[in-house]
């Protein structure tokens, strides 16, 4: 399989921005099964690490200067392969992109999961500003650290290119913070190894999404949020 890398502009405005890209981890055994992965600590299996390797070489012409990762192992190791193609020495443990808390809903089914509490599982379907996932944490927290980490990133490394591998509902939140998305559409293919770039310069813009994630028009790639802006909910 070709990758083809991804192209660097450079033609940002005046600001230093920090062009971050973010990384879904690979796949895992639970992705397969379409159960949710939540906290749960589980190793990337083999089509896993031939994501992680595809995100590298994808990477390979952006002159990363630092990778971040989620505390979880799937995350690390995705996240080691593209630091060691781009000769980056140290990754960067960054809790705020760690995944969602599903609470009971980790290692369930979408369809086991709607029979255990179909109320909280209608909204986690259509409204994320509302959401909780039983004895787990409500999305809009989990949007706000994700949002709070990539502000910490874009402040730490204006000007350079940087890797951060977090988890598919993480970025489609980051996304939903950005254009207030609301119904079925907020809940986005994401796809396993992709990459998904953003500007952050004080303000955080989506620059490109990665091929195949499905896109809602020219609102979504001219789409900014100020730091401390207001969020949905």
């Amino acid at each position: 399989m070709t990758i083809e890398p991804l192209i660097t502009r450079t033609d940002h405005g005046q600001l230093a921005a920090c062009q971050l890209y973010l990384v879904r981890h690979g796949t895992t055994v639970l992705n397969v099964q379409n159960r949710y992965r939540g906290r749960r600590d589980i190793p990337l299996d083999a089509q896993g690490y031939q994501d992680a390797v595809d995100a590298a070489r994808r990477l390979s012409s952006v002159g990363l200067t630092a990778v971040y990762t989620s505390p979880l192992r799937r995350a690390i190791a995705t996240a080691q392969i593209i630091a060691d193609a781009a000769g980056v020495p140290d990754l960067r443990i960054l809790h705020g992109l760690n995944n969602l808390d599903y609470g009971v809903w980790e290692g369930m089914t979408a369809e086991e999961a709607a029979a255990y509490d179909p109320e909280a599982f209608a909204l986690y379907r259509v409204s994320p500003d509302e959401a909780a996932c039983p004895q787990g944490e409500r999305l809009l927290d989990a949007q706000r650290r994700m949002i709070a980490a990539v502000e910490l990133i874009g402040s730490r490394h204006p000007g350079e290119a940087v890797a951060a591998v977090t988890h598919a509902v993480m970025i489609r939140l980051t996304l939903v913070a950005l254009n207030g998305v609301q119904g079925e559409s907020w809940r986005r293919s994401v796809g396993r190894g992709s990459v998904t770039e953003f500007h952050v310069d004080g303000a955080i813009q989506l620059a490109e999404l990665p091929e195949g994630v499905g896109s809602a028009g020219p609102s979504i790639a001219m789409s900014r949020l100020t730091a401390g802006g207001a969020m949905p909910g």
